[in-house]
């Protein structure tokens, strides 16, 4: 077997051939290997071919992550565990993988803490491919980089300064946290249904479609049947391709499967006190929500500059809502913006998340951030669509990392080895100057 066919096998991932080929060339480098045939032989014989196999994922996954990157999702997962304790359940489990260097867990420690959730009443398990990232997340070690938010009240609470302008998570929040290496294709994770929430958020963009189908079959098997999914807003299609169906909570791009529970009374998932974006009602036992905004909060976007949404004329009067009404699509802004348009992404809506992409660009043709997002949402169906819109974003903005990883995701199904290859080297300069960037301020 080649060693692209061993690193696919391996990980899953839809990895290029000059990709693998720059991992072999480091390896046999470091290693002071000369024959190419010899290095491979290595690869098929016993335990050394494991290690050999291990050291070689590091150099194709290259993951990226902040602490408490898209706070609507960990705000889903927190009061959804408080309904279940509250409902008589003694633990919440809760899994994320992959877990990039402990940010998500660590993210998820820290809001179940703050929302007042025992340390008991809850345990996170935690998995990546990565060796190196388990090794960097049981450190608990972050440094700036890994702090993005505007706010950063939790680092006072919850961290303690050490050397070099990096921070160590609380010592009671990291043992609430269990790390592993394992992949979610091939490992056995947990028993079926053992998990009340799942995070696995961008990971199926790396895989092919029919890669995408069984793992999202193996998170399914994994998730309770009346648990939350939190994906990327970008997976949010694929999921609801594949059993499950959106939820309506802002922001979050969480999920539920397709079937309905077997259980009695209204599942934990259709009664959380959040704001909504579909016209359910909730439920009398709980709270009202807020009144409608003309506009959602936008959610922090990808890419590093942010982008102004479009503003939206005075609305009419209207007569106050009802205080038990939650809001629609129908009340968000006239002038589309591009929370809109993630919004209805997030909600398994990809046509009309297309034509608030296509009113965004009207107004403003500039926006890079929306040839991202109209990209994204070509890229499963349209993929000759989807690489004109990414290569206008990273036209006008150069520097958008996740443009240039599915640039090359997708040139290397289309058998561009060498344009993978070169965009590919782009987002890993990127990646670097940005994390030298941060470690200097």
């Amino acid at each position: 077997m080649s060693t692209l066919a061993l690193l696919r096998q391996a990980t899953g991932l839809n990895l290029s051939r000059a990709t693998v080929e720059r991992a072999v060339r480091q390896r046999m480098e470091t290693l002071g290997a000369i024959d190419r045939e010899a290095y491979q032989a290595q690869l098929s014989q016993g335990e050394p071919s494991r290690d050999e196999l291990a050291a070689l994922i590091e150099l194709v996954v290259v993951p990226e992550s902040w602490l408490f990157r898209d706070a609507g999702a960990f705000a889903v997962a927190t009061e959804f565990a408080k309904a279940r304790l509250a409902g008589g359940a003694r633990l919440v489990r809760l899994l994320s993988i992959p877990c990039a260097g402990g940010e998500e867990p660590y993210s998820l420690a820290m809001a179940l803490a703050d929302a007042g959730v025992a340390p008991t009443a809850f345990a996170i398990d935690a998995i990546d491919l990565s060796a190196a990232c388990i090794a960097r997340a049981e450190a608990g070690i972050f440094g700036r980089n890994a702090f993005r938010s505007k706010n950063l009240s939790f680092r006072d609470r919850h961290f303690t300064p050490v050397e070099d302008e990096q921070y160590a998570i609380d010592a009671g929040l990291r043992r609430r946290v269990r790390f592993r290496q394992g992949n979610l294709l091939t490992s056995e994770i947990a028993a079926p249904r053992t998990y009340d929430v799942i995070f696995c958020r961008n990971l199926l963009i790396y895989f092919d479609a029919e890669t995408t189908a069984v793992a999202i079959g193996r998170l399914a098997a994994l998730l309770a049947d009346d648990g939350v999914m939190l994906a990327g807003y970008a997976e949010v299609p694929s999921f609801t391709r594949n059993g499950f169906t959106a939820l309506p909570y802002r922001q979050a791009f969480a999920l539920r499967k397709a079937a309905a529970p077997d259980t009695p009374g209204t599942p934990v998932w259709a009664r959380l006190p959040l704001p909504r974006s579909d016209n359910t009602a909730a439920a009398p036992d709980q709270p009202a929500p807020a009144r409608p905004r003309t506009r959602p909060p936008a959610r922090p976007p990808v890419a590093t500059t942010p982008v102004a949404p479009a503003s939206a004329p005075p609305a009419p009067p209207a007569p106050a809502p009802a205080p038990s009404s939650i809001p629609t699509v129908t009340t968000l802004a006239p002038v589309a913006d591009l929370a809109q348009a993630r919004l209805l992404a997030d909600q398994g809506r990809p046509a009309e998340a297309e034509t608030a992409c296509r009113t965004v660009l009207a107004q403003q043709p500039d926006n890079a951030e929306a040839w991202f997002l109209l990209g994204l949402l070509a890229e499963g169906t349209r993929p000759e669509d989807a690489q004109r819109h990414l290569r206008r974003c990273i036209y006008l903005q150069p520097d958008h990392y996740d443009a240039l990883c599915h640039l090359a995701l997708l040139a290397g199904q289309h058998g561009d080895t060498a344009g993978a290859a070169t965009l590919k080297a782009r987002a890993a300069r990127v990646w670097r100057r940005r994390n030298n960037t941060s470690k200097h301020q």
